[in-house]
């Protein structure tokens, strides 16, 4: 007891379960264990390689790593996009509008040749927020987990093709693009257990980061594997509107089932975006179209996982597929720089022209951490080492050895860049 006229010491209130041992905290248990096989972006890998570097103030930094086109956006995209703001006070369905699914498809059908009425707007396209989103999507759509499923994809490759992969449950297979192979996937060295097993596999033609382009031929015995081992194809095309002046544009997987008689698009699903072709990475606006049976499944998915694109998108959207004056602009502007810098590069880098796309990925004289490392330092310009876009294999890392340099700064950055990497060249 106390004694009279004292007050005992002010005691902290402890709850009851404070005695109770210490569990994990509670948001760490629950965490999808499949988080811990990602690895680190490309990007970020490349801010910690770079960092410490301290690059002569002397000269403005030019960057060359990412791939994020800086051409002005048409106007007329912007000018519909606001236009069409009262739209915010409406829900937009997940299948998109008619007015935007025909357009898409009409753009396809003129694009790829396709006989007339082949894609049904209401049943083979659908809207999805950029093929970034729309490609880690499809796949957590797709995949069945519980079927020990390999999920193919070319290597280098776009990372999101290997974490949609890896969060559905699926085991990442690497398909080695080399110069031997033209930098594209050698299917005839893919053995018939490992077929078997596959249940999508993800292209990328024209390819990040070589530009290579799969002709008619190669997207036809895909399909025709597809046929036999029951696999669904995911053709990421957001470069297809990026070729030579003067030259055909690239085939595409719808134009390659049609040819076949295949006008059901069966186990084939293209991506398509307008970032790249209409220099609108902002708007986050692109599709998927082909097989009906597959889209049906996956707006399934899409209408749980909430992600409609917004009306006034929709409406710039469907304006920009319906214009082709810009985009022939857009290869003029590419097709300048590249001329620009390969006639700057040619004499100190083992680098060739890409069949498509804006991306250079020429060989390195040194490593290409080091490489892009001491670039930055002293020229300070940024380029992306070609191992962070690729797995090493058993027969190699197709991607060590190499660098990326995407061609999207004004044609006079991208020239000072190719003058400064010619300096940095002739010093190593």
């Amino acid at each position: 007891m106390l004694a009279a006229g004292k007050l005992a010491a002010p005691q902290a209130l402890v709850p009851p379960e404070a005695a109770l041992p210490k569990a994990a905290p509670r948001s760490l248990r629950l965490m999808n264990p499949r988080l811990d096989q990602l690895q680190p972006y490309p990007f970020e890998r490349l801010g910690a390689l770079l960092a410490g570097a301290t690059p002569p103030p002397a000269l403005a930094p030019i960057k060359l790593s990412i791939g994020e086109p800086q051409h002005p956006t048409p106007g007329f995209i912007g000018a519909t996009l606001t236009a069409h703001l009262s739209c915010l006070a409406s829900y937009p369905a997940t299948r998109g509008t008619p007015m935007l699914r025909e357009a898409i498809a009409d753009w396809l059908t003129q694009r790829f040749a396709l006989r007339d009425g082949a894609l049904d707007p209401a049943r083979q396209v659908l809207p999805v927020n950029g093929t970034r989103e729309g490609l880690f999507a499809f796949a957590q759509a797709v995949v069945d987990p519980g079927d020990d499923p390999l999920v193919l994809l070319p290597n280098p490759f776009y990372q999101i093709y290997e974490g949609a992969a890896l969060l559905a449950g699926a085991q990442p297979q690497y398909l080695s693009c080399t110069a031997e192979t033209g930098f594209l996937p050698d299917l005839d060295s893919v053995d018939d257990a490992t077929w078997t097993r596959c249940q999508l596999i993800f292209t990328c033609s024209p390819g990040n980061p070589s530009g290579a382009v799969m002709d008619q031929a190669t997207l036809s015995r895909l399909i025709e594997l597809a046929d036999r081992h029951d696999f669904i194809i995911a053709a990421d095309e957001c470069y297809a509107e990026l070729y030579p002046q003067g030259t055909g544009p690239p085939v595409g997987l719808l134009r390659a089932a049609a040819a076949m008689g295949r006008d059901d698009f069966r186990r084939c699903i293209v991506f398509h975006s307008l970032s790249k072709r209409s220099s609108a990475p902002g708007l986050r606006s692109g599709f998927v179209a082909g097989d009906a049976e597959v889209i049906q499944r996956f707006l399934a998915y899409r209408t749980y996982h909430g992600c409609a694109m917004a009306l006034p998108q929709q409406h710039a959207s469907a304006t920009a597929w319906r214009d082709e004056s810009h985009v022939v602009e857009n290869r003029r502007l590419y097709d300048d720089k590249l001329d620009a810098v390969l006639g700057i590069l040619g004499d100190v880098l083992n680098v060739e022209r890409p069949a498509a796309g804006f991306y250079l990925w020429p060989r390195t004289p040194i490593d290409d951490t080091e490489f892009a490392r001491r670039l930055y330092a002293e020229q300070h310009v940024t380029v992306l080492p070609g191992s962070y876009l690729s797995r090493p294999t058993a027969t190699g890392d197709p991607g060590s050895g190499r660098v990326r340099m995407a061609l999207v700064a004004p044609l006079a950055d991208c020239v000072e860049a190719a003058e400064r990497v010619a300096t940095f060249c002739r010093g190593l």
